[in-house]
């Protein structure tokens, strides 16, 4: 288990990483789509290019960011569910999503995307539109989103396992608004004014 969780941290590493570098996609889609704008108003003229660009670069960040969320603990769940649950009881719903659920899907995908990416690289594929780019590189940014998806599944799995058996500490953060409001309320109500000792608002009719 030792071995699978140094596995499991390298592969987290890497997906944070790559996932804050390719963040930064999204400001370079901002600029150039800003760019495209003013050239299209001032100059009269525009580009398929650009356009298919600012796709790229969302693409990009949808698909290399994805393990960096599940990594987080921050892809979409059902809170008003799970956290009636016991933690043990949410692990082993996690475990269960990951194998039937979340492992079939990858798998399929990389299956799909193998032959998809190399059709179009063996063909050179290019944009039907005038000015348009090669679209291969990506169709491969799809096949490099669903290794490293795959790549943190099997992390996130060997941390369940892992907790379960007690060979990992267990920091569960709460991801609920309901939770993260209650929180600020008893704040709120537990503040005191640092000049009469009591908490703000009383006394006052």
């Amino acid at each position: 288990m030792t071995a699978l969780l140094k596995l499991s941290q390298a592969i987290d590493g890497l997906n944070e990483r790559l996932g804050k570098v390719v963040a930064w996609a999204i400001v370079v889609a901002i600029l150039v789509s800003a760019i495209n704008a003013i050239i299209r108003r001032i100059f009269g003229v525009s580009s398929n290019g650009w356009l298919e660009l600012q796709w790229y670069l969302f693409g990009a960040v949808f698909m290399l960011c994805s393990p960096w969320t599940l990594k987080a603990n921050e892809h979409i769940r059902i809170d008003i569910v799970s956290n009636t649950l016991s933690k043990r009881k949410r692990d082993l719903v996690d475990i269960f999503g990951h194998l039937f659920f979340l492992f079939p899907f990858v798998t399929i995908m990389l299956w799909l995307s193998v032959p998809y990416f190399i059709r179009s690289f063996q063909s050179g594929e290019v944009s039907s539109n005038a000015g348009g780019l090669l679209i291969w590189p990506a169709k491969g940014l799809i096949l490099l989103g669903f290794i490293f998806l795959f790549l943190q599944w099997l992390s996130e799995l060997i941390k369940r396992v892992a907790i379960m058996r007690g060979d990992l500490a267990d920091v569960e953060t709460v991801h609920s608004a309901e939770a993260e409001a209650e929180r600020l309320l008893t704040e709120l109500g537990t503040a005191q004014d640092p000049r009469t000792g009591t908490p703000p608002g009383d006394g006052i009719s």
